[in-house]
């Protein structure tokens, strides 16, 4: 390998395997040294610059990371990920302010929708929320495209500002806006039906309406119609079937829900999502058939096989839940459902 970087020392994939090669072998000084190398031969390749700052900062050396930064900012100061990344350097380590300043430049020097969206969530979490706003609406004025800044104002007005009418129909404007724009976002069209689902009864709470639950019907009626509307739009999309299935559950309308899984079901046969939820939901003498079916349908996918654990653990048959639980933490190890269920099985 060092024989091929020395003959294309421009090449940034053999680079990339002799960072692998020190991470698997060498040490954190053998890694520096081959990041710096790499850095200093494609100064343009982000990666390597920022790769190098976070191994400093893991370590312990902010000082350090900071510096390396700063010379990617020198190799290239219109980059995103580098003004995130020194952002993000700044914000967990506390420095909120110079954080600030960081995300600011970026907004001149690098304007995403990704930065406006990190201006806003730093703003959010320092509990300055007109500001967080305000830099939504900027944001949004450049990027109306962008789904993620229309959740962030939304959640703003109806879960961190108090709870009244004049914020909940600011969060609604954010979350209508956003479905104008952005129709094909399933995560807005959930979150605006959970919105009007608990509206009423948080309103008549708000207003000290002690019979507050007897306003849950109006919720329910609305967030069913958005749901509804949502499936037009996008078609054999599991997530919205689910909440349309758990939103009759919540409910109280059993039967309905039982209905509206087995329309889902004839739409997206081979999803795991619906085959765990049907399984998890069903009656515990159908729960077996139930898990049968979807093995056979997807018979690799991680939910469904959490979904089969889980039903093993019920039963008490220990070692049979242990090893499907094992099998579906390999099959998606980023799935955090099936790590929870697994932890609270052991």
């Amino acid at each position: 390998l060092a024989h091929s970087l020395s003959a294309f020392p421009s090449k940034r994939s053999l680079w990339m395997q002799a960072v692998e090669l020190e991470r698997k072998h060498g040490d954190s000084n053998s890694l520096d040294d081959v990041l710096a190398a790499a850095s200093e031969r494609l100064p343009k390749q982000e990666i390597f610059w920022l790769v190098r700052a976070k191994e400093k900062w893991t370590l312990g050396e902010i000082e350090k990371s900071r510096e390396i930064l700063t010379q990617a900012f020198a190799a290239n100061p219109d980059s995103e990920p580098i003004w995130l990344a020194a952002a993000k350097l700044e914000w967990e380590t506390g420095e909120i302010d110079r954080a600030r300043v960081l995300l600011n430049r970026a907004r001149e020097r690098a304007s995403s929708a990704l930065v406006y969206m990190k201006s806003s969530i730093l703003e959010r979490e320092s509990e300055r929320f007109d500001d967080a706003l305000s830099l939504i609406e900027f944001g949004l004025e450049k990027y109306p495209n962008f789904a993620k800044m229309y959740m962030i104002g939304g959640q703003i007005c109806s879960e961190d500002l108090g709870f009244n009418k004049v914020n909940l129909d600011r969060a609604r404007k954010f979350y209508q806006r956003g479905l104008t724009n952005c129709s094909d976002s399933v995560v807005l069209w959930i979150l605006s039906s959970k919105l009007e689902e608990k509206a009423p009864q948080l309103l008549a709470e708000a207003n000290g309406n002690v019979n507050s639950n007897s306003h849950s019907g109006i919720g329910f009626t609305k967030a069913r119609s958005l749901l509804e509307l949502a499936r037009l739009k996008n078609p054999k999309s599991p997530e919205l079937w689910v909440e349309a299935i758990r939103l009759e559950r919540r409910a109280g309308n059993d039967k309905l829900a039982v209905t509206l899984m087995a329309r889902a079901l004839q739409e997206c046969p081979k999803s795991g999502l619906l085959l765990a939820e049907n399984i998890s939901t069903s009656p515990r003498p159908e729960q077996k058939a139930k898990s049968a079916d979807a093995i056979k349908k997807n018979p690799d996918d991680p939910l469904v096989i959490t979904a089969v654990a889980s039903l093993f653990a019920s039963e008490r048959k220990q070692e049979k839940a242990r090893k499907w639980f094992e099998r579906a933490v390999v099959l998606n190890p980023d799935l955090g459902d099936s790590w929870v269920k697994y932890y609270a099985f052991e």
